[in-house]
């Protein structure tokens, strides 16, 4: 059977056709005592629904009659396999059974926040487990890696494989871009057009490898943190196909994009054809845009997700292309996850370079509230702060405006935030320049990391950059999305692999799980405050700081040795004579003055 781990639909006998039931099972306790099973298949409107040992409140039919919606009340249900019958007239056409799960008691969510370093990884180019599954019968789009917008096979068992490399360098958290099915023809790879949400893509392997995984990194003391997409299902989707109802997908005359303009939901003057094309224009053809609004659909994108959470155990969200959605549905959406998990962490997409726009999609953001909007989103992701790495590390600081004045400002602007601790700051991902491409030499690298790692929020990186990789978006997304050299048997050298690194993987590598490492017990770095002060010469001194800690970071983006007379960081200094640079592994006096080379960060914990 196709969906043999999901569907419990094995019929005592039948002849009523169920193509689909979701979802496939679900669990007793919730705190939202309310479940609705979807029933798909040839004209099943037509008969009558009996439960069993489930108290079946209502049935509700649509325009398609090839779907019904059960309606159960779960208050005092007990966990077990019920019988669920399907009547025409006086006789039974369809008997198939429905489990209630007992809820795992133990399932500990510790959601990922500031501790946390995330590491950013695509499924297929990261490691090929299982060559077995790198094609699927039932899916179009085949092992192709000579096509760099191909499959090219990787999967959860090459990740869970690698799971030692990925706990050495030192990050807590996976985040994988989606690994539900995507039937696209072609171009599949990145899986954001799904096609079935219940189902990991099998050429990925199977819902439970996916939870393997999870637990897997619950054992090493990590996190798994879901892709999940909410704007769009891919066309080849198979409510796409043969949609419930009308309003399921917005649909306009001809063809219509949207327009891609975030910042029109803060905007006072936006035109109302404007909201229009960008909350119901296509993100792009092949991918059909979701009328969240419609009531079951809503309904079924929660408890999807409450699904997959319980079942899998993951750890958190991240939501693509979240200024994209109806915001009063996804209010709604965001509700019901935290009643069931509090403190589940979500971050969303919003790629916006103005801290004012992206400050508006953070719960209680006081700038939103001028609007009366509350997005009840914990997590943004900092494109501002990505927008001034791009730039910042290979210009010079002659007008105070570039250089290290641009992260500088950037942080000026954390006032917009009401918790500036939990946004997601990153200098590349999956749809970026990657940062050796744009900053080649390993000093510029040590740079950067030295400021990722050190600055407020949660810190993001994306596989492969820490052995070096390269890839420019102007090649084509598939030459940022590179295969990790040593993930396919064929490979001739493997870089998860210390002794077949090169030398400048070494180097690579070694820093950033140096750096990444030191950070993992620096609550300071975690929740600290932080002081800055006004780039001179392209020299930018910061602390983070609390009542116990103090880490002073000095990033020198000159090409020249600096030397900084420390009586204006006194305030940061506040008496400290002696520090400890966590780089270079020296003792630092704190004096009078200090000597810094040329394009060099220093991480000093002040003693």
């Amino acid at each position: 059977m196709k969906y043999l781990f999901i569907y419990l639909l094995f019929p005592l006998f039948a002849t009523a056709q169920i193509d689909r039931v979701e979802p496939p099972f679900w669990w007793q306790g919730m705190k939202n005592k309310k479940l609705k099973v979807l029933l798909y298949g040839k004209d099943v409107s037509k008969y009558d629904v009996k439960a069993q040992g489930m108290n079946l409140v209502s049935i509700e039919e649509v325009e398609n009659k090839n779907y019904l919606f059960l309606n159960f009340d779960l208050t005092n249900q007990k966990a077990g396999n019920f019988k669920i019958n399907l009547i025409e007239g006086k006789k039974t056409k369809n008997t198939f059974r429905y489990e209630i799960k007992r809820r795992n008691r133990n399932f500990d969510f510790s959601s990922f926040d500031s501790s946390d370093v995330v590491y950013l990884l695509m499924p297929d180019r990261f490691a090929n487990g299982n060559p077995l599954n790198d094609s699927h019968p039932d899916l179009k789009d085949k092992l192709n890696r000579s096509d760099k917008d191909g499959r090219h096979g990787g999967d959860l068992e090459g990740i869970i494989k690698n799971l030692d490399y990925i706990e050495e360098l030192g990050v807590t958290a996976i985040w994988s871009t989606p690994l539900c099915e995507d039937n696209d023809p072609s171009v599949s790879y990145h899986t954001y057009g799904q096609s079935d949400l219940y189902r990991i893509d099998p050429r990925y392997g199977s819902n439970q490898d996916y939870k393997r995984l999870a637990t897997s990194l619950h054992k090493r003391g990590m996190k798994l943190i879901m892709d999940y997409v909410t704007n769009h299902w891919g066309t080849q989707h198979w409510m796409v196909k043969d949609p419930p109802t009308k309003d399921w997908i917005h649909y306009f005359e001809e063809y219509t994009n949207t327009n891609h303009r975030k910042e029109i939901h803060s905007d006072p003057y936006a035109s109302i054809i404007d909201k229009k094309e960008l909350l119901k224009g296509w993100f792009v053809p092949t991918m059909a845009d979701l009328n969240q609004s419609q009531p079951k659909l809503l309904n079924y994108l929660i408890q999807n997700a409450i699904w997959w959470i319980e079942f899998a155990g993951i750890d958190g969200f991240r939501v693509d292309t979240f200024p994209y959605n109806n915001t009063k549905p996804m209010i709604e959406w965001l509700e019901a996850i935290r009643l069931e998990y509090p403190t589940f962490n979500i971050v969303g997409e919003g790629w916006m370079y103005n801290s004012i726009h992206l400050s508006y999609w953070q719960e209680n953001s006081p700038i939103a509230a001028i609007q009366g909007f509350n997005s009840k989103l914990p997590s943004v992701k900092d494109f501002a702060l990505y927008n001034a790495f791009t730039k910042a590390f290979s210009e010079r600081d002659e007008y105070w405006e570039h250089g290290m004045t641009r992260i500088y400002k950037t942080l000026q602007n954390d006032f917009l935030y009401p918790n500036i601790n939990n946004v997601l700051i990153f200098a590349e991902n999956h749809d970026t320049n990657r940062i050796n491409d744009s900053y080649p030499e390993f000093k510029s690298y040590k740079r950067i990391m030295a400021a990722l790692m050190t600055l407020r929020g949660i810190p993001q990186i994306y596989y492969g950059s820490e052995i070096r990789m390269t890839g420019k978006k102007e090649n084509g997304d598939g030459d940022i999305r590179r295969d990790f050299p040593g993930g396919w048997i064929s490979d001739k050298k493997s870089a998860f692999n210390e002794k077949e690194r090169t030398p400048v993987q070494k180097s690579y590598f070694n820093f950033t799980k140096k750096l990444i490492n030191w950070r993992r017990t620096k609550s300071v770095i975690h929740t600290g405050k932080t002081l800055h002060y006004v780039p001179e010469n392209d020299v930018y001194v910061y602390f983070r700081y609390s009542e116990k800690s103090c880490v002073m970071v000095i990033i020198n983006n000159s090409p020249k040795k600096q030397n900084l007379s420390l009586d204006r960081f006194h305030e940061g200094i506040a008496g400290r004579t002696n520090g400890y640079e966590i780089i270079s592994e020296k003792q630092i006096n704190l004096a009078k003055n200090l000597e810094v080379s040329p394009e060099t960060a220093y991480i000093i914990e002040l003693q």
